[in-house]
């Protein structure tokens, strides 16, 4: 035995290994699949090129397909992963997050199935899915990596129960779908029910830190935080108020301070203690924790030892994501090593050559390298329309999706409009959320000194009266999407630009800006 293995082709040597560690840790073997499985791949990759060809559909539509025809097929291609699913859900950024989380483990010499378009609905899943599985229908993957939307995260763990689970946060978003932010949080915490290796928690939402009350009995509880000075930069849905209702307060004489002196308190560069008493009182030890944030790079404390890194991302909240995505994978490496002792045990001693074999192979035989991590941390760059910036004529133009209050709030903080152009584009299709009252929400307040250049999509009409009312100046409103983002990209040539955009306008500005100039392929549609 031992000989047969040592001649093995690496590849082989590598599937022996996955074979070993689905065994030792409770994996599906071929024997619970149905003798109809082979047919899915090749209906769904047809479906998928018919698709293409007639451009008939989105990115989720095959899935929906081999929904239909094949309900077990996402469970039985995912039952196979040695290292199981790692789930991320919450309000504000998943994809970002998933981003990170994918590549760090990759890095750590794992072979991931992520989902990268951010189609985040079950049958989106099953679409990428379809993209990577080869007719045999054996994923060659060790990890899943998977955002989900929140309320398809539980039709999700209806049929794949996830061995991680990376819950962000809880904020008012696409009303219409989901209600209000209490039966948001309850779809999360069945998300969190349905976990069966280790739930990382925001300790810093409290709607989010209860759920360490709700997981199974097994499934261990961990949080990602920050020190208390930089909780302000990161507020939590009831902390939300504009400006023109504090000056309202203000002027009413109930002695709260004015936004414009919180305004004052950048985050940029704020050095705080790490061993900072918890403002809250909450007891909770983070396994990451967010210490000080800067221009592109952050320090955090990781088990009581402080680590420095530089960031490619955007945006101040993406260094409180890159902390959560710090403790998931920890999570994940923590189980694998107790995965690799369990394995030991259960397969004993039978070949030194299979051991050996198994070893060269193993992505991991050691406690995490926090430099390792933090080196793939500062290499992974933004998710499409996430801070993206695109060369147009001479001017670097910069998407940042917006989709509730709380997100455009962070990305108006983080991107200040000085020496900028800003335009907005908000539609209000179901992908973007169909009640847009959530804009009275957002303090636009910021945008006062320079203005608004242009405002367009479906509901363009709806955000210049919004800012309006914030007292800030609009040069000009129009509804054609296309003909607005081709008007304000070509103006004023080597000025840089914000485009701030909801999903649906999103995809339809990188459209437009691809007959223009070279736009990166995000897969959309394909």
């Amino acid at each position: 035995m031992g000989e047969e293995n040592g001649s093995q082709p690496r590849e082989t040597s590598r599937e022996t290994q996955r074979e070993e560690r689905r065994e030792a840790l409770g994996g599906q073997s071929d024997a619970a699949r149905p003798w109809t499985a082979f047919a899915t791949p090749l209906i769904g990759k047809a479906v998928r090129g018919a698709s293409r060809l007639l451009r008939h559909g989105g990115s989720a539509f095959p899935g929906k397909i081999v929904e239909q025809i094949d309900p077990g097929f996402l469970a039985r291609t995912l039952a196979d992963l040695p290292y199981g699913v790692v789930l991320v859900s919450g309000t504000n950024g998943k994809t970002t997050t998933t981003r990170m989380v994918a590549s760090m483990l990759e890095t750590l010499g794992l072979k991931v199935f992520t989902n990268p378009t951010g189609s985040n609905f079950t049958r989106g899943v099953v679409s990428a899915l379809l993209t990577e599985v080869p007719l045999s229908g054996r994923l060659d993957a060790d990890v899943a990596v998977l955002e989900l939307d929140e309320a398809y995260a539980v039709k999700f763990v209806q049929q794949v129960k996830p061995r991680f689970v990376l819950l962000l946060n809880v904020m008012r978003d696409q009303l219409d779908r989901f209600g209000e932010i209490d039966n948001t949080a309850r779809l999360l915490e069945r998300v969190a029910e349905a976990t069966t290796g280790t739930v990382v928690l925001n300790r810093e939402d409290p709607r989010i830190a209860r759920f360490a009350s709700v997981v199974p009995e097994g499934t261990g509880v961990r949080y990602f935080g920050l020190t208390p000075e930089l909780r302000r930069f990161f507020p939590s849905d009831d902390d939300m108020q504009t400006t023109v209702a504090e000056e309202a307060a203000s002027v009413a004489g109930n002695g709260r301070p004015s936004a414009n002196d919180r305004a004052q308190q950048k985050p940029a560069g704020t050095s705080v203690s790490a061993e900072a008493p918890d403002a809250d009182g909450r007891e909770a030890t983070a396994d990451v924790t967010l210490t000080r944030v800067g221009n592109h790079e952050a320090d955090f404390l990781i088990d009581g030892q402080a680590v420095h890194t530089a960031v490619k991302l955007e945006g101040v909240y993406n260094l409180f994501n890159a902390a959560a995505a710090l403790a998931a994978v920890r999570a994940v490496m923590a189980q694998d090593i107790a995965s690799a002792q369990v394995a030991e045990t259960v397969l004993g001693q039978a070949s030194h050559a299979s051991d050996a074999a198994i070893s060269d192979e193993s992505p991991v035989d050691s406690p995490v390298d926090h430099d390792r991590l933090l080196a793939a941390l500062a290499e992974v760059t933004p998710a499409f329309g996430r801070g993206e910036t695109i060369a147009v004529n001479g001017s670097d133009v910069q998407l940042l999706l917006v989709k509730n209050p709380m997100g455009f709030r962070l990305s108006l903080g983080s991107f200040p409009p000085d020496g900028h152009d800003t335009m907005i584009a908000i539609c209000d299709l179901y992908a973007d959320g169909r009640d847009m009252s959530w804009l009275w929400d957002v303090d636009f307040t910021s945008l006062r000194p320079t203005g608004v250049a242009m405002v367009s999509g479906t509901r363009a009409w709806d955000m210049a009266l919004r800012l309006e009312y914030d007292q800030v100046r609009v040069e000009q409103t129009g509804t054609d999407l296309e003909a607005a983002v081709r008007q304000f990209v070509t103006a004023r040539p080597g000025v840089p630009k914000h485009i701030y955009c909801t999903y649906t306008s999103m995809l339809r500005v990188r459209a437009e800006l691809a007959k223009l100039t070279t736009v990166a392929d995000a897969g959309v549609g394909r």
